[in-house]
């Protein structure tokens, strides 16, 4: 994710509650560490083959990206190591102890480079893998050594193993979502939303792998790992690829928005200020990521209009020129933006910021209260963004949504936050 819309805004130390959860993850990893040292490690290849597994996902995870799972190879690993009852048809009893165990042994091998780099690990990663794979090993592992599941047979089973993961796969999205609303203080029921669209994408992915990966293991033993685990990890590779494809698309949108600031026609930083803001209001209002994707860019660019004057409005305040005047730039910034060849909803955004709000897209309403809130906030001078916020309240009977405003009005009085700097 950008620099512009990554975790923004955020409170400026770390939520106690997000802080109990790390130590909850903690306790399990520490006390499931402990008591396989206690007990010893039971099927020692078995648990090197699945621990070397997890650590080459981590290895190859990838930071920075918008992906809800950065590893994939490692969760599918984990996952089917915890729901592992045989391997090449000997039944295994590594239960849910030693399950754990490995995997964070394995997660932690497999940070070390990223820690060397300054990447890592997150916490919140590191927790939502301990917590969910030790959910799935408690709900399988003891069944199965006491002998219930294994009645099941065939496709009985397949489907068992399916409906597991997808559990456990509901359980890491209530997870990711809780502690992204207690980090971030965004409404739940959009992140949650966003958390479980995104199973639908990488999200099945590992589950189906995860559940292939345990059936075939039971059935010709540990060489079906490096089998079934090469396409995912190919597609892994994919992904990242795909993550940088799309950062270095954002970077050059960010480049193009700098024009009016080369050009003079506006203040040093206002598009990044202007979008880093949208993009905050956005997911307080509860947008979708792609809809904060075209707000981010529409943001970013919605003063490209001035490129095409012959005289530069004073500063680039856009938001005090009649309303013709306004649309008039409006237009030209669309006009511009297509040629551009980005997304057509970015050029829809920029030409409608000029309408009355009730006519426009709710990305368009965050961008033209926003960028006035910017420009009223900066001419304001001490005191600005008080005023700034009256001003806007006074003009919601047509030119701001109500919604919005109060909206800007939250996120403006939560601690932490931070815009980007001039120049």
């Amino acid at each position: 994710m950008s620099a512009v819309g990554e975790g923004f805004p955020q409170p400026l130390r770390t939520p106690l509650a997000l802080t109990s959860v790390h130590a909850c993850a903690a306790v399990v990893a520490v006390a499931c560490v402990a008591g396989t040292l206690y007990r010893g490690l039971d099927e020692r290849g078995a648990a090197l083959a699945f621990g070397l597994l997890v650590a080459v996902g981590e290895l190859a995870r990838w930071s920075g990206s918008e992906e809800r799972e950065s590893a994939p190879l490692g969760a599918a690993g984990a996952l089917a190591y915890a729901l592992l009852g045989e391997n090449g048809g000997d039944p295994t009893h590594h239960g849910p102890l030693q399950t754990v165990a490995v995997v964070v042994a394995a997660a932690l091998v497999g940070c070390v480079p990223h820690v060397a780099h300054g990447r890592g690990p997150a916490l919140d990663h590191l927790t939502r893998r301990v917590l969910t794979v030790g959910f799935a090993a408690v709900c399988f592992q003891p069944l199965y050594n006491e002998g219930r599941l294994r009645e099941w047979d065939g496709p009985a089973y397949a489907l068992l193993l399916v409906a597991l993961l997808v559990l456990t796969a509901l359980c890491d999205a209530v997870l990711a979502a809780v502690m992204a609303h207690v980090r971030t203080r965004w409404p739940f029921g959009p992140l949650l939303r966003d958390e479980l669209r995104a199973m639908l994408g990488i999200g099945s992915a590992v589950c189906a792998t995860g559940a292939v990966m345990s059936l075939a293991v039971a059935v010709v033993g540990l060489w079906a790992l490096p089998v079934f685990s090469l396409p995912l990890l190919l597609t892994q590779l994919s992904f990242r690829r795909y993550a940088a494809v799309r950062t270095t698309y954002r970077q050059t949108i960010a480049s193009l928005a700098r024009a009016t600031e080369i050009a003079g026609y506006t203040p040093a930083g206002h598009a990044r200020r202007v979008a880093a803001l949208s993009r905050a209001v956005g997911r307080e209002l509860g947008l979708s990521e792609p809809d904060l994707t075209v707000l981010e860019y529409a943001a970013l660019m919605h003063d490209i209009g001035q490129l095409s004057l012959v005289d530069p409005v004073p500063a680039g305040a856009t938001a005090v020129l009649p309303a013709e005047q306004q649309r008039r730039i409006a237009l030209l910034g669309g006009a511009v933006v297509r040629q551009t060849g980005v997304d057509a909803e970015v050029a829809v955004v920029v030409e409608r910021q000029a309408d009355p709000y009730r006519e426009q897209p709710v990305t368009a309403r965050i961008v033209r209260a926003v960028n006035a809130y910017e420009e009223m906030a900066r001419e304001a001078g001490p005191g600005g963004p008080l005023t700034a916020l009256e001003k806007l309240r006074l003009g919601t009977a047509r030119d701001y949504q109500p919604e919005v405003v109060e909206s800007l009005a939250r996120v403006l009085s939560r601690p932490g936050l931070t815009l980007p700097r001039a120049g």
